[in-house]
């Protein structure tokens, strides 16, 4: 599933191809026929992203689109190509294309219903005045283990199955503790971290959480093979300590950890 840092790097995306300019929306899947006459024809005036919530505001008419685990974009400037498969919305303006396929949810809501959204998530890292006194309340009243308090977008919006792992390998945390059991210092450390790992994401379009010194190839930028620490490196020997990096389901995901490294 895309994380957070992917959902507000399409909102930049899409404003720097559509901002502006009257946007033509079609469905060529057929299944959101309806939702693209409403937005067909209008200006986008603005976009938005809060976890992974995508938003595009047509004057205020929103389009909303949730990727889940499937969705996703294909874009790009200049002419649109030919239509080709299950798309479920296309839009093209002068400044460029955009096609959305195998959405979780692609619906036109009005501003209360964007509203009432956005109340149930909790704070998006992403978002400048995002309260991190917040999260650190609701993890403190929570004894759920930590690694599946990270995942509840109630708590924390827009981390995902990549970050959670990363983080708490990064701040040698036990993934299983009660998220009641972390530190008011050791939340702040966290908080810090992930704020500056996600803003890096939009920034770079993809996750890197290693350091240099822990990279198999340490110049240049890192490679898809060295962009992790533990994340989808099940029985591949720690970064850090070489113990083999173990995986098991939390919360419905794949969580991946070090044994040695995050033994609480």
């Amino acid at each position: 599933m895309p994380e957070g840092h992917t959902i507000h790097r399409l909102a930049l995306d899409h404003f720097g191809l559509f901002g502006g300019h009257p946007v033509a929306a079609s469905s060529p899947q057929g299944r959101f026929d309806a939702g693209a006459a409403l937005i067909n024809g209008r200006v986008l005036t603005g976009t938005d992203a809060f976890g992974k919530h995508l938003f595009h505001d047509y004057g205020g008419t929103l389009l909303h689109v949730h990727l889940g685990l499937y969705g996703s974009f294909r874009q790009g400037p200049g002419s649109a190509p030919a239509p080709r498969g299950a798309i479920r919305l296309r839009l093209v303006s002068d400044g460029g294309w955009a096609e959305l396929r195998g959405a979780t949810t692609c619906e036109v809501v009005t501003v209360d219903e964007q509203r009432r959204l956005l109340l149930r998530l909790g704070p998006d890292p992403l978002r400048p005045k995002a309260d991190a006194e917040q999260v650190r309340s609701r993890l403190a009243r929570s004894r759920t283990p930590l690694a599946a308090a990270l995942m509840d977008q109630t708590v924390l919006a827009g981390v995902g199955n990549a970050y959670r792992a990363e983080i708490l390998f990064r701040h040698r945390l036990d993934p299983f503790a009660p998220a009641s059991t972390l530190s008011g210092p050791d939340f702040e450390l966290l908080w810090t971290d992930l704020v500056t790992l996600m803003r890096a994401g939009v920034k770079a379009n993809r996750i890197v959480t290693t350091l240099r010194e822990h990279r198999d190839s340490p110049r240049g930028p890192a490679s898809d093979a060295d962009q992790y620490y533990v994340y989808r490196r099940a029985a591949l020997p720690c970064r850090v300590c070489g113990t083999p990096v173990a995986v098991t389901e939390v919360a419905t995901r794949r969580l991946y950890w070090c044994p040695a490294c995050q033994a609480g």
